[in-house]
This record gives structure tokens, C-alpha cells and sequence, in this order.
């Protein structure tokens, strides 16, 4: 009995799976997209039975180039032009590329070359087909939406009961506001009875008329998870309440039709709370502000005063003739001075840019301005031939290992060597068990064949 290593058995499955499929082209349906900083875009492609997991790096995706719209295929080399393909959850999409097993997780997944869109899926479409039924009734206007109260006093809040997003929503809200009570109306956020039962929690909510607002939150998941809030009823429930209704569902990435009807829509229940209060210390420094403000109204209206007493005495003493012939006279002498002065500013500034753009133009054009521009062409020059050298030596490198991979595959060196192909009427013959006495067989050797009989 042989024991295996996880990771000797590991690279075994690896070796025959990669070997088995260099390259191969899977239909099926995007769900759980996800796009990390780093660039790649991990999905999942499922059907009615499976799901198969897939990564799609960087560097193997469509390259924009700058002149307008176009982008470079990785797969083919060729430059496209249009609109570039957008994947998303729900689509329908063909992709081409390798299998592939992670040996750090166990698992294998496609390394996806190529990503086509083939359609949307039936979540999808029938997303799409529920959004353009409530477009057309007017959900989505904005006229029609109301403008939630900040700092609500009263929230009624439409959720599970167990879930986290609720403890996300009252951590936030404890922290924030000037302090609210606010009242939960339970409800499943998941499965066939879910849409019934957060309609019925809304309408319950808008006909206490307890809450100043409502609020309608969930944590994230698939399309399918947060399927029972793109549904009609739902969709119905938040059009006719009464109370303004803040939908805080799924991730910043998930957009539902509920967040579409809903008055204000927050990224996440977090965001939901962030929305309705404002941060404790914001309250504080703007108490502060208000106060200092008015501290300082009452000091500015007190100066106004001073100033318009101060400025009534004065002019008094203004209207006599005298005064005011020796204040035309001190008009008249600062005038000149500055008169003067400008005349002064003007020729220095002139005489300031003059020596500037001397300075410029043999800057650029002296010696010594020629002189770097010798020796930066000359540093790119060899730059350049190194470059080229460096180049040709990798692809002779790279020749001489294929011509020595090649010999090794050639099926006839082993003949060379010494070594005979036999065949009988049966083909090759691999075992004693596969001719009999007096069976004729052909026997190849290096420089040719012979024939020969099998004696007993």
C-alpha cells in the first residue's frame, strides 16, 4: 500500500487535470463577482447542477488603448473598438482558458483567457423585466420621493431580528445622534416567504405611524440571496408608505429594486444609520460653533456701534472749507506718488523679464545646452544596442531548448540504440502472450525492417 502526501497527491491531481484540459471553453452563469484592488476579477460560472469556480487576472483581460474606445485583446492580439464588455452577476457568458488546482486551498478552478458575453441569466432578465414594469409606473421618480429627517427621534427598523446588520445598525446609531428609541419590526430577509413577510412588516410600520422613519436593511449575498427585495410586493409596500423609507441592503456593489424605490438608498445598513444621525462629535463642535458665533455677532454688533459714534463725531469736524482744501491738497500729493512709483514699477518689471528670457534663450541654446543633449542621445544609443543584444541572446537560448526537447520526443532515437519495434498480425507485440510458434512478425530496427518466424 503507498501513502500519499497532501502534497504529492495534490500535484498528482494537478499534472493529470491540467493535462487532461490544456485549454477549454465552459458556458454558464456569473454569480458571487467579485473585483479586488489587485485588479483580477474572481466569479463563479454555475448551472442547474454545478458550479465551477473561476479567476480572471489582470493581465489577461482587454488592455484600453488611448485613442478612444478601442482595446487590445489579450487572446488574439488584435485591436477592438465599441463599447467594452461588462461582466456582472446574472450574465450568461461563454469563457475560454485552463484548468487549474490551487494547491494551497485544495481546489481547482478555470484560469479564464477569454470572457464573452452570451446573455443575461434568468435572475438577471427577469431583474431587468421587474425594473422596467416599475420605471413605467413611475417607482422610481424622484418627485415622488420624500426626504428622510435627520436626526430621527423615532426609527422603525424592517429586518431580521438575528442578523447581523441589525447589530450593525444599532452600533452605529448609539454612537451618533442625539439619541433615538427605535423599534424593530421582524421579519425573514431570505427565501420564497421573505417578500411576503417584509411587505407586511413595512405596511405595519407605515400604519402605526409611530416611526419618523423607516428603514429597511439586510447584509450582503448573492442576486439570489437578496432576491425577496427585487420583488413586486416589496417594490409596492415601500411605494405606498406614508413615512419616508431608507433601504440599506447588501454591499456598496449591490443595487436592488427596493433601493431603487426607496426614498434615500444606503450603501449598507451601517451607511443607513450613518445617513439618518449625525456623529455625536460633529453635535459637539457645532454647539461650539453657535455659541462662538454669537459671541462673536454680539462683539461685531458692539464695534458697528463704536464705529458709527466714532464716525459721527468725526464728521463733524469735516465740513469745515479749510479742511477740506488741505484734504484735496494731501489727495493730490499722494496721487503724484503713486503716480511716480507705478512708473518706477513698470520699468523694473520690463527690465526684470528682458534679463529672464535672456537668461532662457541661452539656457536652451548655449553650449552647454548642446552639450547634454549629445550625451543624453549618446546614453540612449548604447542603451538601445544593449538592449537588442540582450534580446537576441534570450530567443537563441530559448531555440536550443526546443531543438533538445525535440530530439528527446523523437520516436525513433531509441532504435538507434539498439532497441527493435516488432509486429505481428495483431499490431505491436508487447508480451511473449502475443505471438505464438510459427506466427510471422516484422521486426524494425534503426536502418530498417526484416522478417522473421517465432520458433516454439
Amino acid at each position: 500500500m503507498h501513502i500519499f502526501s497532501v502534497r504529492t497527491l495534490t500535484q498528482a491531481v494537478k499534472d493529470v487535470l491540467e493535462g487532461e484540459f490544456p485549454f477549454v471553453w465552459v458556458r454558464g452563469q456569473v454569480s458571487n463577482l467579485s473585483r479586488p484592488p489587485s485588479g483580477h476579477v474572481y466569479f463563479s460560472l454555475k448551472d442547474d447542477d454545478a458550479t465551477l469556480s473561476v479567476v480572471w487576472f489582470k493581465g489577461a483581460q482587454p488592455k484600453g488603448v488611448a485613442d478612444g474606445g478601442e482595446r487590445v485583446n489579450p487572446v488574439t492580439g488584435e485591436v477592438e473598438s465599441g463599447e467594452p464588455f461588462q461582466l456582472g452577476d446574472g450574465q450568461e457568458v461563454l469563457v475560454a482558458g485552463r484548468m487549474n488546482v490551487y494547491p494551497p486551498r485544495g481546489a481547482y478552478q478555470l484560469v479564464a483567457e477569454l470572457v464573452q458575453g452570451q446573455g443575461l441569466g434568468e435572475l438577471a432578465v427577469a431583474f431587468e423585466a421587474m425594473k422596467a414594469k416599475l420605471a413605467a409606473k413611475g417607482y422610481f421618480d424622484p418627485d415622488r420621493k420624500m426626504s428622510p429627517p435627520r436626526n430621527p427621534r423615532r426609527v422603525a427598523v424592517v429586518t431580521a431580528p438575528q442578523g447581523a446588520a441589525l447589530q450593525d445598525f444599532l452600533r452605529i446609531a448609539g454612537e451618533r445622534g442625539y439619541g433615538a428609541t427605535i423599534r424593530v419590526y421582524p421579519s425573514l430577509v431570505q427565501g420564497e416567504s421573505a417578500s411576503a413577510q417584509i411587505s407586511a412588516a413595512l405596511d405595519r410600520a407605515d400604519r402605526d405611524g409611530w416611526a419618523e422613519v423607516i428603514v429597511l436593511i439586510r447584509g450582503g449575498g448573492s442576486l439570489e440571496d437578496l432576491w425577496a427585495f427585487n420583488t413586486e410586493p416589496v417594490a409596492e409596500a415601500i411605494f405606498r408608505s406614508r413615512l419616508p423609507v431608507v433601504c440599506g441592503v447588501g454591499h456598496e456593489v449591490d443595487t436592488t429594486i427596493a433601493d431603487m424605490v426607496a426614498d434615500q438608498r444606503a450603501a449598507t445598513p451601517s451607511h443607513a444609520a450613518q445617513l439618518l444621525w449625525t456623529e455625536r462629535g460633529v453635535l459637539r463642535q457645532q454647539a461650539d460653533e453657535i455659541f462662538l458665533a454669537l459671541t462673536r455677532g454680539m462683539g461685531r454688533l458692539l464695534d458697528v456701534r463704536e464705529r458709527n459714534l466714532q464716525q459721527q463725531t468725526q464728521g463733524l469736524n469735516w465740513h469745515s472749507p479749510a479742511r477740506r482744501i488741505e484734504r484735496w491738497g494731501f489727495e493730490l500729493e499722494r496721487l503724484q506718488d503713486r503716480l511716480r512709483q507705478a512708473a518706477r514699477t513698470q520699468l523694473e518689471s520690463r527690465a526684470t523679464t528682458l534679463a529672464r528670457l535672456e537668461d532662457r534663450l541661452h539656457r536652451s541654446f548655449g553650449p552647454a545646452a548642446m552639450l547634454s543633449l549629445r550625451s543624453d542621445l549618446d546614453r540612449a544609443d548604447a542603451a538601445l544596442e544593449q538592449a537588442g543584444a540582450r534580446f537576441v541572446r534570450i530567443r537563441l537560448e530559448a531555440l536550443r531548448g526546443f531543438e533538445g526537447r525535440l530530439a528527446a520526443l523523437d520516436p525513433a532515437a531509441p532504435l538507434a540504440r539498439g532497441y527493435a519495434l516488432v509486429r505481428g498480425s495483431g499490431g505491436f507485440v508487447r508480451s511473449r502472450e502475443d505471438v505464438r510458434a510459427g506466427d510471422q512478425i516484422r521486426v524494425q530496427v534503426a536502418d530498417g525492417e526484416f522478417s522473421a518466424e517465432v520458433l516454439p
